[in-house]
């Protein structure tokens, strides 16, 4: 097997194939610049779809097309939290009841830590 070894040549490295008789597509320099005013080029085919914007290749800013329009501003979603979704499912007189039941619990010692519930060295029987 080690006769076989290809001496001088870098496998994968360099292609051997000729350009010669090839029709490349045709091609279209497309210009970019960053907010950090980065500019740069792109080749592109002829009539690909032109992207608004572009990875800026010095600092990964989004850079947008040279005499372009701005790209449309995505809708932002208005941030909901943990309240907001509560309230989405229940009521306020629904979310007193059930507040005024676990504190019942916690106060009787059916839930909530042991170390709430140490009286007089009595043992609290705990349901799962």
């Amino acid at each position: 097997m080690s006769d076989r070894v290809l001496r001088g040549a870098r496998l994968g490295g360099q292609s051997f194939e000729d350009e010669r008789g090839i029709d490349f597509a045709p091609r279209q320099q497309v210009a970019y610049v960053c907010p950090k005013g980065h500019e740069f080029e792109i080749p592109m085919a002829e009539n690909a779809e032109i992207p608004a914007v572009w990875e800026c290749q010095r600092c990964g800013e989004v850079a947008r097309l040279v005499d372009g329009a701005a790209p449309e501003a995505e809708k932002d979603k208005p941030i909901r939290t943990h309240w907001d979704m509560l309230r989405e499912r229940r009521s306020l007189e629904e979310l007193e009841e059930i507040l005024s039941e676990r504190l019942t619990m916690l106060r009787s010692g059916e839930i909530g830590p042991d170390h709430l519930h140490r009286r007089s060295g009595r043992k609290v029987k705990r349901t799962a």
